[in-house]
């Protein structure tokens, strides 16, 4: 479980470190904070659906949803702890104004993003199971 957790973070923070820098330089100077990160959500979407799908595939070891389930939970803890630590800190803010300073509209697209990314592996590896016939 930690091996998934940490290989499924690795992905995922990778791909959101390169669309992050991609969206600060050359985003949010021309379509605004919102819009950029409203822009990015999709593309984060989709990352977080191959990622788990590819963890599931390569780690078929792992039998049951429940081991999928903490796998996802670990890793968006992995997320969180690198974002209000290493990220906050980097940036000078303290946790309080970090979710002050929070657009509701992508701020909400975000924690749903989260949310998705938490549980997701459990999901996939049920429905890729199921689709082959195999005993879940």
């Amino acid at each position: 479980m930690l091996k998934i957790g940490a290989l499924y973070f690795a992905v995922v923070f990778a791909a959101g470190f390169i669309l992050g820098t991609i969206r600060t330089l050359w985003l949010v100077p021309r379509l605004g904070v919102r819009l950029a990160k409203l822009v990015e959500a999709p593309i984060m979407f989709l990352v977080v659906v191959l990622s788990a799908h590819i963890v599931v595939q390569r780690h078929a070891e792992l039998r049951r949803w429940e081991e999928w389930l903490d796998g996802g939970l670990l890793a968006v803890a992995l997320m969180l702890l690198v974002e209000f630590t290493a990220v906050l800190w980097l940036r000078g803010l303290p946790l309080e104004q970090y979710f002050a300073t929070l657009d509701p509209v992508s701020g909400t697209v975000y924690f749903a993003l989260l949310a998705l990314f938490a549980i997701l592996p459990a999901p996939v590896f049920y429905w890729r199971r199921g689709s082959r016939g195999a005993p879940i």
